[in-house]
Parts: structure tokens; C-alpha cells; sequence
């Protein structure tokens, strides 16, 4: 009995041993497991630590190496860090720095009035812009050291969006507001960019000319404008153009000889001099400031932008003219480059044609300006003749424009129009046209209500005017006009350039009653292709169809067929350059609705206008 109970308990022994030996493995292998898990662990935060450490350190050794000095400062405008331009110019070190208000480090005052400023860094937190420091003004350092600063700042997000702190960005410009030359240095340097001003640049243009003629010597000049730089003003405001007009002088300015000089002519256009200097080099010379442009990449706020530049060269000889129209053929050749497909250098060379003729523009700018500002302009009005409806009693005109020039002459349309489009004037035309031609027709009407109908011309450039529609609603409402009385005519060609702006345009005032005129068709190539696209109520059939109708059968064919197709779609025509009796008779045996041109009238001064 004893050993059989002895044999159990030694069997329930065993069992427990084996138990027991089993958990213990259960024990270690997840003891095993954990510890595997705890060396991935350590071994991933040790990475994801070291990534960090190298981020952290790559952003100090950035900040380290900048020549401006920067702050940054948490939500609440306590400083977190400067770098070390930073502390030599406020006299705090990190360190100690570190957690104090802003305010307390950071100590500006009005150069002028010695009144305290608002701390840029602060109200860029406030008001959640990028915020630029007010001219004059003045950080006094921990020793009492002042020093005269520029440039901004701006506010730093989370990737949830959220303001965390701010980063704010200076230099000291002591040494140029304080020198014994400040005068002179303001009267011949540019503020913004450091480079010689257009005054400086053409004194020193009228030197080398001079050179030129008394040594025989050769110079260039170049006329360099960026191509756009008006995205990134437009897109990130004049403080982001600044800054790249400040960084991009800098590189242009590296780049060109000891000998030579670069200056800012003003708002994105500067000039360089190329002292003894042949073409071929100073064609390699302008390739490299090309290049330079083209590789520079201006950052803002996390976008990237890439500008271009257009160069106009000209060469400094005996036989040159003087500065003004070396300047004159340097910034037509400028242009022409720009035209052909910008980044490229286009040398003025005497006798090319289109540059002579854009020279001839350039000229008739300031003389359109200024007759604009002295009201030289003045309307003249021509008949058009109804031909088929002998009951139709309306009167019909055309208001004409006309220069008059500073002797009082009368200055031809077409001597001056090519201009203003080509410079963007037109629309500052357009409003002059429409403000008088509603005027006169409604002293013209004397208020009676009257059929009568006035064409006015309209320009392509002024259908892109987002401002247009609202300036002709309201001149018709000031001269109570009513909008079935205006007939406005736009060039085939401009309609057809502008398709989509055009008819948006053209519906827009056809709502209101307006009615359109579609000029000089049949120049276009593909003229009955659009015609159906545009809500026009007369056809006005070019005149280079019409002045041979009697004696040309091909363009009596033309005529007929615009004609025909204009009334198929309810469009009324009209013939321009009607000059003959027989020219007169073949438009009626075609069926053409209207006539005008010298047979009719000759253009006669609008006496209301």
C-alpha cells in the first residue's frame, strides 16, 4: 500500500518537473522574443534619433553659414535660436537668449523720431503675413551699439498648418546709410539693389561714347529685362520681388568683368558696359548672363520660380550716335529679342528695318502719353449709306480718331496706332474715344430719342480689360445713351486672336442692347469658320476687296460671298473704301446693305466732339 502510494506521488512529482520544465521554456522564449523586440525598437528610435540629429544639425549648420542674421522665435515670440550674425548684432547669445520675449533681444527704434517699432516678428504673428521692417529703422544691441538693419518676417507652420513660431531675417546696411558719401552713393546707386542707378549708368554711357570717338576704341552696350518677374510680384507681392531683384543683381554682377558695369534702369531692366570689349566676347559675355538667369531659382514661401531675361546689344564705335539713341536702339533690340522667343541676345545692327521701325514706335510712346494727359486727341465723324432701304432714314456714322500734335497738326491714325497697340496703350485710348464720341452723340441727339446709330472702334487689347465693360456701362448711363444707339466695331483679326475673351465680351454687352461690328472681314483665313461663333450684327467687308469690285472678278466673288454668307446668317454688310460711282453701283447690283468710304463722305472734324 505504502509503495503503491509512494509510485504515485513519485509519478505527480514527474509530471510537475515536466510542467514546470515547460513553462520555464514558455518563459524564455517570449523572454527571447521581448528581447528581440526592445533591440528593433531601440534600433529604430536610434535611427529615427540620429535622422533628427541630422536634420537639427543640418538646419543650424545652414543657419550658421547664411551672411544675414536670423531669429526664430516660438507662438508665443519667445527666441528659440539665433545664429551667430544674429548674436553679434544684438549682443545676446543663444543661450542666454533663449525663452525671453522677442522684444527684450530685438530692440528697434525709429532712426528718425528714436520712437519704439513694432516688432516685425510679432505682428507677423498677429496679423499672419509676411511683415517688412519700415525704412530707418534702428537695433540698438545689449551695449548700447546701433546699427541700421533691413529686410522682414515671416511666420513658420506645422504640417497641420498651424502657426508654431516665426523666423525673422536682417542685415545691417549702417556702413551705406552712415558713410561721408551718403549723398553721393544715394545719387548714384540704386537703393534697393546696390547697383549704379540709369543716372550713374548714363554718364558713364556718354564717357565711353566719348572714348569711342577720340580713341578708336570699341565698347558694348546691353539692355537687359527679365522675363517673368511680374509672376512672382503679381503672386507674392513687391517684398518677394525685392528680394529677388537683391539676389539676382548680386549674381549678375559676379558675373561680368572688373571692368565693367551693371546698374538697375529700373523696375526689373538693367544695363551692363562692356569696356574694350568685341563682339564675339561680348556675345560670350551676355550667353553667360543668360545662363546665370536661366539657373536661378528664386524660393518663396515653399514655391519655386524660374525667370528669363532678353537682351539688347549694341555696339559703341566712332560712327555711334548719341547715348540717348544708343540707349533707344539697345532697348529696341531688347524687344525684338523678347518677341522671337525671349532668352535670347539680338544685336542692333544700322539699317535693319524692323528695328528702325520699332525705334519709330518707341519714339511715339512718350508723344501718345503726353497727348493723352494734354487731351490732344480729336474725333472725326463718317457717314455710312444705306443702299437697298430707301426708308431707312437713320442716321449712321463712324467716330474717327486723330492726333494733334504739339505744333497743332493733325496726326494721321495709322502713324501712331501701330504704336500704342504694340506698347499696350490702346486701352487708355479706347476709354478717351468712348468717354468723348458719348458725349458728342448725345449733345448731337439732344436728348430726343432718335434711331440714329454711332459705330466706335474698339482695340483687341481692350476686350482683355477686365475693367472695360463697367467703364462703357457707365459712360452710356452718365450720357444716356441708349446702348441700341452704339454699334461697337472690333477687327476680324483681333476677334479671331481673342476668340473666347470676344465673344464673352460681345454677349455681355449684347445684353444690354450694344450692337457689334465685325471690321476689315475677309482678311482673316479662316474668317466663315468664326464668323459663326461671334454675335455680330454688321459685316464690314474689307476694302481691299472692295475698292477693285469693277474691274477684279475674283474680288467681286469675295464680296459676293461675304455678302451672301453674312445674310444667310441675319447679318447685315457693309462695304468700306467705296471710292467710285461705279464701285458705288456694282456693291447695290450685288445686294451689299451699306456703303461708306470718300464716294460717300470724306471724314469731316465732329464739331459736338
Amino acid at each position: 500500500m505504502i509503495a503503491a502510494a509512494s509510485e504515485v506521488i513519485a509519478e505527480k512529482a514527474q509530471e510537475m518537473v515536466g510542467q514546470a520544465r515547460r513553462a520555464l521554456v514558455l518563459q524564455g522564449t517570449i523572454a527571447a522574443f521581448a528581447f528581440a523586440l526592445a533591440v528593433v525598437s531601440f534600433v529604430r528610435v536610434k535611427k529615427t534619433a540620429d535622422a533628427m540629429f541630422y536634420d537639427k544639425e543640418l538646419a543650424e549648420v545652414t543657419l550658421h553659414s547664411i551672411g544675414d542674421a536670423v531669429i526664430t522665435t516660438d507662438a508665443g515670440a519667445r527666441v528659440e535660436y539665433l545664429n551667430p550674425i544674429a548674436e553679434t548684432l544684438t549682443g545676446w547669445s543663444t543661450k542666454e537668449a533663449k525663452g525671453r520675449p522677442l522684444s527684450e533681444v530685438f530692440h528697434i527704434i525709429n532712426g528718425v523720431t528714436r520712437q519704439p517699432q513694432v516688432n516685425p516678428a510679432e505682428k507677423c504673428l498677429k496679423e499672419d503675413r509676411i511683415v517688412g521692417l519700415e525704412n530707418n529703422t534702428v537695433l540698438i544691441a545689449r551695449d548700447g551699439t546701433e546699427r541700421v538693419i533691413e529686410d522682414s518676417a515671416a511666420p513658420v507652420r506645422d504640417r497641420e498648418d498651424r502657426i508654431v513660431g516665426a523666423v525673422m531675417v536682417f542685415y545691417d546696411v549702417t556702413l551705406m546709410r552712415n558713410s561721408t558719401h551718403l549723398l553721393s552713393y544715394h545719387a548714384t546707386h540704386d537703393a534697393l539693389t546696390g547697383l549704379i542707378n540709369r543716372r550713374d549708368f548714363e554718364r558713364r554711357l556718354t564717357r565711353l561714347v566719348e572714348n569711342a570717338k577720340l580713341g578708336n576704341a570699341q565698347h558694348v552696350l546691353c539692355y537687359l529685362d527679365l522675363d517673368q518677374f511680374k509672376v512672382v510680384n503679381d503672386t507674392c507681392g513687391h517684398i518677394a520681388g525685392d528680394k529677388l531683384l537683391r539676389q539676382l543683381a548680386f549674381q549678375l554682377k559676379d558675373r561680368i568683368r572688373d571692368s565693367d558695369t551693371i546698374a538697375r534702369l529700373g523696375g526689373d531692366e538693367f544695363g551692363v558696359l562692356l569696356e574694350s570689349c568685341p563682339l564675339d566676347a561680348a556675345r560670350r559675355l551676355t550667353d553667360g548672363l543668360i545662363r546665370v538667369v536661366n539657373d536661378f531659382r528664386f524660393v518663396w514661401e515653399g514655391k519655386t520660380f524660374e525667370i528669363g531675361v532678353s537682351i539688347g546689344m549694341v555696339r559703341i564705335t566712332p560712327e555711334s550716335a548719341s547715348p540717348v539713341e544708343l540707349m533707344s536702339q539697345a532697348d529696341s533690340a531688347c524687344y525684338a529679342a523678347k518677341e522671337k522667343g525671349r532668352n535670347r541676345v539680338q544685336i542692333y545692327e544700322p539699317g535693319d528695318t524692323e528695328l528702325l521701325q520699332r525705334q519709330g514706335e518707341m519714339h511715339w510712346v512718350g508723344r501718345i502719353q503726353k497727348a493723352l494727359h494734354e487731351d490732344r486727341f480729336t474725333l472725326y465723324s463718317q457717314p455710312i449709306k444705306p443702299l437697298l432701304n430707301g426708308a431707312d432714314h437713320r442716321r449712321y456714322q463712324e467716330v474717327l480718331l486723330r492726333m494733334v500734335d504739339e505744333a497743332g497738326n493733325i496726326v494721321p491714325p495709322m502713324e501712331f496706332i501701330p504704336a500704342a497697340e504694340r506698347y499696350n496703350l490702346m486701352p487708355a485710348i479706347d476709354r478717351w474715344v468712348i468717354r468723348k464720341a458719348l458725349a458728342a452723340f448725345a449733345s448731337q441727339r439732344g436728348g430726343a430719342p432718335g434711331d440714329d446709330i454711332l459705330f466706335i472702334n474698339l482695340s483687341g487689347a481692350s476686350l482683355a480689360d477686365e475693367q472695360m465693360l463697367n467703364f462703357i456701362h457707365e459712360q452710356l448711363h452718365a450720357n444716356r445713351v441708349p446702348p441700341e444707339s452704339v454699334c461697337l466695331e472690333i477687327t476680324e483679326t483681333a476677334a479671331v486672336a481673342n476668340l473666347d475673351t470676344a465673344v464673352t465680351f460681345m454677349q455681355a454687352l449684347k445684353k444690354t442692347g450694344c450692337r457689334f461690328a465685325l471690321d476689315d472681314f475677309g482678311c482673316g483665313m479662316s474668317s466663315f469658320a468664326y464668323l459663326r461663333n461671334l454675335p455680330v450684327d454688321y459685316l464690314k467687308i474689307s476694302g481691299a476687296f472692295v475698292q477693285n469690285i469693277a474691274n477684279n472678278p475674283t474680288d467681286r466673288a469675295m464680296v459676293s460671298a461675304i455678302n451672301h454668307v453674312g445674310h444667310t446668317m441675319d447679318i447685315q454688310t457693309i462695304a468700306e473704301w467705296v471710292e467710285s460711282e461705279k464701285v458705288l453701283e456694282e456693291l447695290k447690283m450685288t445686294g451689299v446693305d451699306f456703303a461708306q468710304g470718300y464716294c460717300i463722305a470724306r471724314p469731316q472734324p465732329w464739331l459736338n466732339a
